[in-house]
């Protein structure tokens, strides 16, 4: 998500205007609610020292309205935080074990991610049960979602998938009829 998009949606849960907001960053009131919008369309892209500034009158840290870097464990955090807002990604605990969930309740994204997430868990154990090989679970998380058509029906494994794997196993039949 843009840094535009975490702005708004930050701005919206304090219930601020564009204006409110922008005067308290020390924009003149005349330009201010343009300058913000801006910021939030992403047609300007504000400076560190402003998105300090930003994350202060939000009352957020500046990681939480940045691009998260996935590659640091605090950017990957706040990735997982940003999918909690928006996709309604959950922490919770199963069996002593940390699990995220998505409450497919919280809109129709959640309920997308959802399904995303199944196909892949579909996959998943479809690897552990020795269906498919570590190359061909590669093969399918690497050119996702070319192979992934359980965009519809989550439970019904995709016929590309279904029928690359068919391929690429040539487990001989020994029946015969």
């Amino acid at each position: 998500m843009a840094i535009g998009e975490r702005i708004h949606f930050f701005r919206l849960l304090r219930g601020m205007t564009q204006k409110y907001l922008g005067m308290a960053l020390g924009f003149p009131e005349k330009s201010a609610d343009v300058r913000l919008a801006q910021y939030e369309t992403g047609s300007r892209t504000p400076k560190a020292d402003l998105t300090a500034a930003l994350a202060q009158v939000l009352d957020v840290s500046p990681h939480a309205l940045s691009v998260p870097d996935i590659d640091s464990y605090v950017g990957l955090m706040h990735t997982l935080f940003t999918l909690e807002d928006n996709y309604g990604l959950k922490i919770s605990e199963t069996d002593g074990e940390v699990c995220l969930k998505v409450d497919v309740r919280k809109n129709k994204d959640a309920a997308r991610l959802h399904e995303m997430l199944c196909s892949w868990q579909q996959a998943a154990a479809m690897l552990e049960a020795g269906e498919i090989s570590k190359e061909d679970y590669d093969k399918w998380r690497y050119h996702y979602p070319e192979f992934d058509q359980t965009q519809k029906q989550v439970k019904v494994m995709s016929q590309r998938l279904s029928d690359m794997l068919t391929e690429t196993i040539k487990i001989p039949n020994n029946s015969q009829e």
